[in-house]
Parts: C-alpha cells; sequence; structure tokens
C-alpha cells in the first residue's frame, strides 16, 4: 500500500479564519495516470491492512453496496465459523447465481492512520480476489476511487491520501478468472467446507 500525503493550507490572517481549515480537495487529473498502463479496462486492485494483516488482491468495487469476503482471506486469517455472525440474506454471485453466505464478521481495515470498522460478508465461492470493498467502506472513509486512475483518495488530517493500485495483481486476477472452470456439477458443502 502506498500512502501519499499532500498538505493544506490554513485560511487567511483572522484569527477566527485561522481555525477554519481549507478541506483538502478530493479529485483526480492526468498526473494521477503516471505510472499505470494506459488505456486499459482494468479493476482496482490495491493491498489493505485488514485485522491487522496486509492483504493483496482486495477490489474496490464502488458499484457494490457491501464487502465481501472470500475463503483464501477467511482461511489466511484462521476464522472459524464460531466467529461469523448469522447473515439472513442471500447474494448473488458475478455468474448471476444465489449464494448463501457463511456469515458476516467485522473487521478493522487501515488505511495509513485512518481504521474503519468493516462488516464482511465471508462467502465460500471462487474468486480470484481476496475481499471487495465498497460503498460503506468508501463512504466511511470519506473516500473516492478511480478506475481509471487506480487510485483511491480520502482525506486525513487535512491533507490527501493515496492509496495506489497494484495493476500487475489486477492482470494476473483476469488471468486466474478467465482460466477457472466453475463446477460443472452442483455440490453439496457442509458448513467445515470453507
Amino acid at each position: 500500500m502506498s500512502v501519499a500525503q499532500l498538505p493544506t493550507e490554513d485560511i487567511g490572517q483572522d484569527p477566527r479564519s485561522a481555525r477554519l481549515a481549507v478541506q483538502p480537495v478530493l479529485g483526480f487529473s492526468d498526473e494521477d495516470k503516471v505510472g499505470t498502463i494506459q488505456p486499459h479496462d482494468d479493476a482496482l486492485i490495491v493491498t489493505l491492512r485488514i485485522g491487522g494483516y496486509d492483504v493483496k488482491r482486495v477490489m474496490v468495487d464502488q458499484g457494490s453496496a457491501v464487502e465481501i469476503m472470500y475463503p483464501d482471506l477467511y482461511k489466511g486469517l484462521n476464522l472459524k465459523l464460531d466467529d461469523l455472525t448469522r447473515y439472513c440474506s442471500f447474494l448473488v454471485s458475478f455468474e448471476g447465481r444465489i449464494v448463501t453466505p457463511k456469515g458476516q464478521i467485522r473487521l478493522p481495515v487501515q488505511t495509513g492512520s485512518k481504521v474503519v470498522e468493516v462488516d464482511f460478508i465471508v462467502i465460500d465461492v471462487y474468486s480470484p480476489y481476496t475481499a471487495i470493498v465498497a460503498r460503506p467502506w468508501l463512504h466511511t472513509l470519506g473516500a473516492i476511487s478511480s478506475t481509471l486512475h487506480q487510485n483511491v483518495k480520502y482525506p486525513s488530517e487535512r491533507r490527501v491520501c493515496e492509496i495506489c493500485r497494484d495493476q500487475s495483481s489486477t492482470r494476473q486476477c483476469l488471468v486466474a478468472a478467465i482460466q477457472h472452470k466453475p463446477e460443472t456439477e452442483s455440490s453439496v458443502r457442509t458448513e467445515g467446507d470453507l
């Protein structure tokens, strides 16, 4: 995870206005594309600190309303079914299948000095990603993301901080998704399968 901090200035010299600080402006320009492979249609993949561990292959999806955790991360964090709380709704997978979540867990996601508690829904389906962070995380962090610029920006202590992409991981995830052969036969999964 790469975090860049840009300072902001205080307004004016009047003591009353000195208390007001210029709020950082979150936006993107062509300069933010420097270092990216252009043109591209890549998803935005980053590394985040989740539950105290640096987790790679996290997809930032501003089109999703829920955060998702896949089996690789669930197993990597040594989570058990007892760690999960019940989640009583179905989800629809990227393939259009109905998915029954294993449960939900709240974990801290740290970006720079900011920590946001995130409710991850744990599902047992294949994904080249380890997790998906979505609008709830972006909104709580006060962040904006851009797939074009392959970047997430958020305000922190009167600065604009950035979470930069991992475009090579994005392309590896794409290859893995293309090469993945979906299960042709339906299988019965038990609670211990995850």
